[in-house]
């Protein structure tokens, strides 16, 4: 039986406009008031500022799969098992590849596991996730905070095949994440400073068979949105489904809220379709939270290959 077994209205997302091969995560960049998201497979990283004016794209030495905004104005790049930045050329450039800065090596020595999942915390450290990849889909992921103060400290939560739905309430003192395609939701305490946990625990409970999940977010009103089997979920604070968004011509990959006010929320297809909502079902919604741009200041940046547990 579905989650969603109480009679829930499926709302169908507008395409707006469709660029490359390929979607994975939708950003707001505020400094720039553009959205931004990269196709790992054309290898461009893409800007959209707004509805009367096309998507440019930028291309990338290695393919990225997850994008952060930075505070200097460079974008944050999980390659693989490698974060990465780069710096943007600026308007009417013509640029060369971008070839991004390693900040740091993710599980050097386990050769299947991979950067699965992002997004800054509420302090603007970068707080992501690993998958495995391998055949044997052993539970061998791990979640991890990267900040230029203190580099890589792995978080004590439970390994996953692969690490999805990382989110942070309003307020910052709470973690979301999920594995995949195995278990709940679930939540925890999260001490951002000493990259602490406590209080794990389930936030929503997803019936199985277990649709696949994929990024999250948490709006203004302290509601989670997480893809969910192609499809966008809405929860409320206490993790009761309330709504399901889904696209008639491709899966939903990614979501962000974002443009004035943070009032619009815009869906990122797989296949490099960008989706807005019908205007009834978008003004009834809360608005979004502001991203932290991750902290990229001048604190020393190391290639942390043996991440340590917080204090």
């Amino acid at each position: 039986m579905s989650q969603f077994s109480t009679p829930l209205a499926t709302t169908p997302g507008i395409m707006l406009v469709r660029v490359g091969q390929a979607g994975c995560a939708l950003r707001w960049d505020a400094q720039a008031a553009c959205w931004r998201w990269p196709d790992p497979q054309g290898g461009q990283l893409y800007a959209w500022p707004a509805q009367d004016s096309m998507p440019s794209g930028v291309r990338l030495l290695e393919s990225a799969g997850l994008i952060a905004c930075c505070r200097s104005g460079r974008v944050l790049l999980g390659l693989g098992k490698r974060l990465g930045s780069v710096e943007l050329p600026a308007a009417g450039q013509s640029g060369r590849p971008l070839q991004a800065q390693v900040l740091a090596t993710i599980d050097a020595a386990e050769a299947r596991t991979v950067i699965s999942d992002g997004r800054t915390d509420r302090q603007g450290n970068f707080v992501f996730g690993t998958a495995n990849t391998g055949a044997d889909q052993r539970p061998i992921g791990s979640f991890y905070q990267y900040s230029t103060r203190h580099g890589l400290r792995r978080l004590a939560l439970p390994v996953v095949v692969a690490a999805r739905s990382i989110a942070f309430s309003v307020d910052g003192a709470r973690m979301y994440f999920a594995d995949a395609t195995r278990g709940d939701i679930m939540q925890c305490a999260y001490d951002a400073e000493r990259a602490k946990v406590s209080d794990v625990r389930t936030f929503a409970s997803v019936p199985a068979p277990a649709p696949e999940r994929g990024a999250a977010v948490v709006d203004g009103a302290g509601m989670l949105w997480s893809v969910q089997g192609g499809a966008l979920a809405r929860y409320d604070a206490d993790g009761h489904p309330r709504q399901r968004i889904e696209l008639v011509r491709e899966p939903v990959a990614s979501m962000a809220f974002g443009g004035p006010d943070l009032r619009q929320l815009l869906l990122l297809g797989a296949r490099g379709g960008l989706y807005g909502l019908p205007a009834g079902v978008a003004e009834e919604l809360a608005p979004g939270v502001a991203d932290t741009p991750f902290d990229d200041g001048p604190a020393a940046v190391v290639d942390s290959q043996r991440p340590h547990h917080g204090d």
